[in-house]
């Protein structure tokens, strides 16, 4: 199966914001079940090296990596470079004692991984971190370069997101420890129909599904991004880019032309572009205009996220236009 929507062309994937938000809130539910249960959720050494498909990519990966950072080592049976890199990253992975997780991908057997994060030679590594991807390294490095990378990857992780990883525990059976269920909430059915209709290009069913949600629980967060997610992606899906960029181009004092200019920014993966579009029009802009600008900055900035560096630092750019 595909990662659902998952993209890799651009540095902030909307996809893969609303999965690592579905599996945050999974794995706070497995951690308070395994609490309630008086278990740790310990995994053997054996656990900390798997062998992924497409099947299990989002279990296995998008989920995981709200738990714990998750490399990915690219490697085929007929690449040499990858025999002389892949035992070195399984020793590690031990060494490390649960602060990653090493997911293998067999790229011969999952071609569409392969197209998806862009891989054009293997060996290549890449994290997953709160369903974030992240570009580490390709070709057989030396150790000392991969324990640096490794050393960085863990401190993000942790500082960033609060990922402190797995309980390790040396007398687990590998395998033997069964994921906790998580408690069913009272809106997932209409948040799940959210989901099936962003999967099926509906866009509206989506908008309704999660403004159903908020009618309800006006608090509910992961309805909160779902629908600016599928807001922004409905704003874009009509319009003609070329038309967009040459009217941005032609009228920079449109405050319109630069808001569907923002969005198309965005949706490419050009964060800073789209951030830096609207601050410059708020800039220049007053009354009603400059007001619905800033509207629009600020939505963007919930489909980035708030722990975003570069929100916080559109955030005091947008304070300095502003005042």
């Amino acid at each position: 199966m595909q990662p659902r929507n998952m993209s890799m062309s651009g540095v902030v994937d909307l996809a893969a914001v609303k999965a690592a938000q579905e599996a945050k809130a999974k794995a706070e539910q497995a951690r308070a079940e395994a609490a309630r249960q008086g278990g740790a959720g310990a995994v053997s050494p054996a656990d900390l090296v798997i062998d992924v498909d497409e099947a299990t990519f989002e279990r296995d990966v998008l989920q995981r990596s709200a738990e714990v950072p998750v490399v990915i080592d690219f490697w085929a049976e007929w690449c040499q470079p990858c025999k002389q890199l892949s035992p070195v990253l399984e020793r590690l992975a031990v060494e490390y004692n649960g602060r990653f997780l090493l997911a293998k991908i067999d790229v011969d057997a999952n071609q569409m991984l392969m197209q998806q994060f862009g891989v054009q030679g293997i060996p290549a590594v890449f994290a997953v971190v709160a369903g974030q991807a992240l570009p580490l390294f390709q070709g057989a490095a030396g150790e000392a370069q991969i324990r640096e990378t490794l050393d960085q990857l863990v401190a993000v992780a942790e500082q960033r997101f609060g990922l402190t990883g797995l309980t390790v525990d040396p007398e687990a059976e590998p395998g033997g420890q069964p994921e906790p269920a998580a408690q069913a909430g009272p809106h997932d059915g209409l948040l799940e129909a959210a989901v099936q209709a962003l999967d099926a290009g509906d866009l509206g069913g989506a908008v309704q599904a999660y403004q159903n949600v908020l009618a309800e629980d006006p608090g509910n967060t992961e309805a909160k991004l779902g629908l600016v997610q599928a807001e922004l992606l409905q704003r874009v899906q009509g319009l003609d880019p070329q038309r967009v960029r040459r009217d941005a181009a032609e009228k920079p004092a449109d405050p319109q032309a630069q808001i569907a200019a923002a969005d198309l920014d965005l949706v490419g993966g050009h964060v800073e572009d789209a951030f830096g579009r609207l601050i410059d029009t708020v800039a220049r802009t007053v009354g009603d205009d400059r007001d619905a600008v800033r509207v629009r900055l600020l939505e963007l900035f919930e489909v980035v996220g708030a722990d975003d560096p570069r929100v916080a630092a559109a955030r005091r750019a947008l304070a300095r236009a502003l005042f």
